[in-house]
């Protein structure tokens, strides 16, 4: 078992989650709970790996062979039942970015594009960014469990609606779609002859009795009309190596991407990019189950901590994902003196649930993937401030 509850000092690594508090909060002296990395070392495979490349002192240009595909055909197929091919892979160095270039390769300048808020906020940036309309059909909170409104989704689309963004699992609620509400909103889609981006990064994050069901892997006809955004990043602490891959079953799709890709000049993976994707994919499952039982037990504790001494804090149960999404409603605090407390009183480092769309306004997005000592500490520091 590794020591999950070991602390490991981050600053002074260029840590945005540690370092750049100062610059997005204006104070550094607070505990960050914010930015969707973990707090936990990266398996002991994908280090060795890393540690033993670095050995070769030429960090030259590199190319992606044939182990790095297996090893995330592999993955997925033993993970996820779905059998994906090597053609369909496109490598590119974040998801944001991939989204970016989706946007542009799919839809033309003045088409209306769909996200389901509250969600990931660089939807929206990406859609507005690029001259698009960003249309809101907003998810359902219906007896603690967020769910999507498929009337309204419906009652949304027009002929300018051409894309739709899927985050599956859903940042920053925490849903694990199931097949029947993914193959509802495949249909509502396929009827009215709109694409599907599926942000599936959190996808190998699903807690005990929630599996995670990648959409293009439904059926043919979903697969054909869908892009999936992968990467090892969130799921094994990867983030720094920038080594996603999107997979397009669709020919006619992937040429129009890849179109995008060339006209920008994007090289292939680094080096250690593509050394610790094939080690955590060939070795990293075991540190990925016992990482997910203690941040079920961190999810855990935290749910009791609220009920026990800030029961007007609710925490929305998340499905999967190492984010939890807070409900602060019962406090009746308006937003700007909810962040003030958080930041200024008790020193906590949230995301103001507002950056997710306006109807997160009254929640605050909490990373739980970190050791249980710093996971306290902040409980602690917000239960001085809120306790009634």
């Amino acid at each position: 078992m590794r020591d999950l509850d070991r602390v490991i000092n981050r600053k002074g690594t260029n840590s945005v989650k540690w370092d750049a508090l100062n610059i997005f909060f204006g104070k550094d002296d607070l505990i960050p709970l914010w930015v969707a990395d973990m707090d936990f070392p990266a398996p002991d495979e994908v280090t060795e790996a890393l540690i033993e490349r670095a050995k070769h002192p030429v960090y030259g240009y590199s190319i992606l062979d044939d182990r790095y595909y297996h090893s995330i055909i592999n993955w997925f197929s033993k993970k996820h039942k779905w059998n994906i091919e090597k053609d369909w892979i496109v490598y590119t160095p974040g998801v944001v970015p991939a989204i970016n270039w989706l946007i542009q390769s799919l839809t033309e300048a003045g088409d209306k594009i769909i996200i389901q808020e509250p969600v990931y906020h660089p939807f929206k940036e990406s859609i507005k960014l690029n001259d698009r309309i960003p249309v809101i059909n907003e998810l359902r909170l219906q007896d603690d469990n967020y769910l999507m409104d498929f009337e309204s989704l419906e009652a949304c689309i027009d002929d300018k609606v051409k894309l739709l963004i899927l985050c599956n699992p859903h940042n920053p609620v925490g849903r694990v779609w199931t097949k029947e509400e993914l193959e509802n909103l495949g249909r509502i889609c396929l009827k009215h002859n709109i694409l599907v981006i599926s942000d599936e990064i959190h996808g190998d994050l699903t807690y005990k009795g929630h599996n995670h069901i990648p959409y293009s892997s439904i059926s043919e006809e979903f697969a054909n009309n869908s892009v999936v955004c992968t990467a090892p990043t969130k799921t094994f602490n990867l983030a720094g190596l920038q080594c996603p891959n999107i997979i397009i079953p669709n020919e006619t799709l992937r040429d129009k991407f890849n179109d995008i890709i060339n006209k920008q000049h994007i090289q292939t993976a680094t080096p250690f990019g593509i050394v610790g994707v094939q080690a955590a994919y060939e070795n990293g499952e075991n540190w990925l189950q016992e990482v997910m039982e203690y941040i079920e037990g961190n999810l855990e504790y935290m749910i009791n901590f609220f009920k026990e001494n800030i029961p007007e804090i609710k925490v929305i149960k998340p499905q999967g994902t190492y984010l939890a999404w807070l409900d602060f409603t019962a406090l009746n605090i308006p937003r700007k003196e909810l962040n003030h407390i958080l930041i200024d009183k008790a020193k906590v480092a949230l995301n103001d649930g507002y950056m997710f769309g306006k109807s997160g306004e009254n929640f605050q997005r909490i990373n739980i993937a970190c050791p249980r000592l710093i996971l306290e500490e902040g409980l602690k520091r917000m239960e001085k401030q809120f306790r009634m």
